[in-house]
């Protein structure tokens, strides 16, 4: 088990990337209502049980793919109870066999180290290299809850904000699979 700290309601008093920063800039500028954790590094998705517990709500589970020669890139948002099959996704999405992005891709173009991906990554993509892949599943919950661009901060926030407004915000459409 990991140590996961109590729910807050304000941004972490100092930033560990440029993204993190992003994201509590748009969440205090666009007023949206959040939940935050720190805890230690949550690589896997079972270190975030405990940040499931204290926040109430599922986290998602947040993949960067890409194909074989790196010339097409995919968020992947799928619930953390399932496994990922990278046959299922490409049959999906009718595209060719995807792997995981190599990790200098995930932080130059994301903005995150390993296991830290986030949809919020997408804001770092002005140039829409990016397919966002996301789980009919995940629209079934209240809650969005997903990495701030850290290992080792987590939020909980509306799914509506996030469907409804932070997404269409950063120019990406969404296109919801079953996976």
């Amino acid at each position: 088990m990991i140590y996961v700290s109590e729910a807050k309601t304000t941004a972490p008093e100092e930033f560990k990337t440029p993204l993190q920063q992003k994201v509590y800039e748009l969440l205090a500028e666009k007023a949206v209502p959040f939940q935050r954790v720190d805890c230690e590094p949550a690589i896997t998705m079972e270190d975030c049980i405990m940040i499931d517990e204290r926040l109430q709500m599922k986290t998602v589970k947040t993949l960067f793919l890409c194909n074989r020669q790196q010339t097409r890139f995919y968020l992947a948002v799928t619930t953390a109870d399932k496994p990922f099959v990278t046959k299922d996704f490409s049959a999906a999405l009718g595209v060719s066999r995807v792997s995981f992005a190599p990790v200098e891709l995930l932080n130059s173009m994301v903005g995150t180290a390993v296991g830290a991906a986030t949809i919020f990554g997408l804001l770092l993509d002005g140039e829409q290299q990016i397919r966002l892949v996301i789980d009919k599943e995940v629209l079934k919950e209240e809650w969005y809850g997903c990495s701030d661009g850290t290992t080792t901060s987590y939020l909980r926030l509306p799914m509506d904000w996030v469907m409804r407004e932070f997404i269409p915000a950063t120019g990406h459409t969404p296109q919801l699979v079953e996976l």
